[in-house]
């Protein structure tokens, strides 16, 4: 059988998809994100920590953060300039890490802080991977496409 005629290995096929996995991890993430905010500062979902209660308006840093949980959720839910609330979005939550989990245990499953962490981890591969073709920032043609499968493997060349 010809090179060209073999089945495609399952590697391509899921390189392939990257871009609207990318997609629909960034609108999750979003979407979560968005969540904490409005329990926090509107009372959905049972409001703050499923008390009904909302957080008294620019109490620190809790107002603050729920602020960014709703605004910077929902633009990068949007994939509305995706980067930079997504960049906002990771310090936050490296804020809430550091400054309200870590100093009370080392490791996150000891000191409640897996949530921040894995938000701001999140967060950080979005700002790097940008929002997919999958947002409204390529619709306004305000994003640069994402990095392809093929550019990622390219060999250096001699200049």
């Amino acid at each position: 059988m010809p090179p060209s005629a073999t089945p495609q290995g399952l590697a391509d096929r899921l390189d392939g998809t990257r871009p609207y996995v990318l997609s629909l991890f960034r609108i999750v993430v979003g979407l979560l994100f968005f969540c904490h905010g409005a329990s926090s500062l509107l009372g959905w979902f049972g409001g703050l920590m499923g008390t009904g209660k909302t957080l008294d308006a620019g109490t620190w840093p809790g107002w603050y953060a729920a602020v960014i949980q709703l605004v910077g959720g929902g633009l990068v839910l949007l994939g509305l300039g995706t980067r930079s609330a997504a960049f906002i979005c990771s310090g936050s939550m490296a804020y809430a890490y550091f400054h309200e989990h870590q100093p009370e245990k080392l490791w996150p499953i000891q000191n409640g802080g897996e949530a921040a962490a894995m938000f701001c981890w999140a967060f950080l591969l979005i700002v790097f991977t940008g929002p997919g073709p999958w947002a409204l920032d390529r619709f306004l043609g305000s994003a640069r496409p994402s990095v392809t499968a093929s550019e990622t493997h390219r060999q250096p060349t001699a200049v």
